[in-house]
């Protein structure tokens, strides 16, 4: 069967078998292995894409079910060779870890800060709830989206601060 999607703003149709999973559609035919394949289960969370601007574990997702619609992977976090603030609070804070949850991570913590521009620590917490990282106790991940919900912040206020104002 054939599918069409937009990925990351790029319109692509695909010949695929109708039983493909998105996961295996990014990573194989697209070739965008920034979204990792975990347990299969849809337990570890390293799959998150977002599918028409919502979290989804895309190893629980067909790609035919994806037709038409919008997806965006970890590679579209950064635009124009800018970082995405939760990509620089991954960096700067540590969140990285051996790197393996932190497609899933990235894309789950740009989510809640697309909603909550300023989420306490249980709310993160709470948000990344779905994905398992083997290498922390979570202390550096929640540390990097507090960064970037910060850096977030007062991005917006410098670009609302009216023109010729000097602070």
């Amino acid at each position: 069967m054939q599918v069409t999607m937009t990925v990351n703003g790029e319109t692509v149709t695909r010949e695929i078998e109708g039983r493909m999973l998105l996961v295996h559609f990014l990573r194989d035919e697209l070739g965008l292995t920034g979204t990792h394949w975990g347990c299969d289960t849809s337990n570890c969370g390293t799959c998150v894409t977002w599918l028409d601007g919502e979290p989804v574990k895309s190893c629980t997702v067909l790609a035919a079910m994806a037709g038409g619609r919008e997806v965006r992977t970890v590679e579209g976090l950064e635009q124009d060779g800018v970082l995405d603030p939760v990509q620089e609070g991954f960096m700067r804070c540590h969140g990285l870890q051996c790197g393996f949850c932190t497609p899933g991570m990235l894309m789950t913590a740009r989510a809640l800060l697309d909603r909550d521009d300023d989420p306490d620590e249980d709310t993160i917490r709470e948000a990344i709830s779905g994905q398992i990282c083997r290498c922390t106790g979570y202390t550096t991940i929640v540390r990097s989206v507090q960064w970037a919900a910060k850096a977030q912040r007062d991005a917006a206020s410098a670009d609302a601060e009216p023109v010729g104002s000097e602070s």
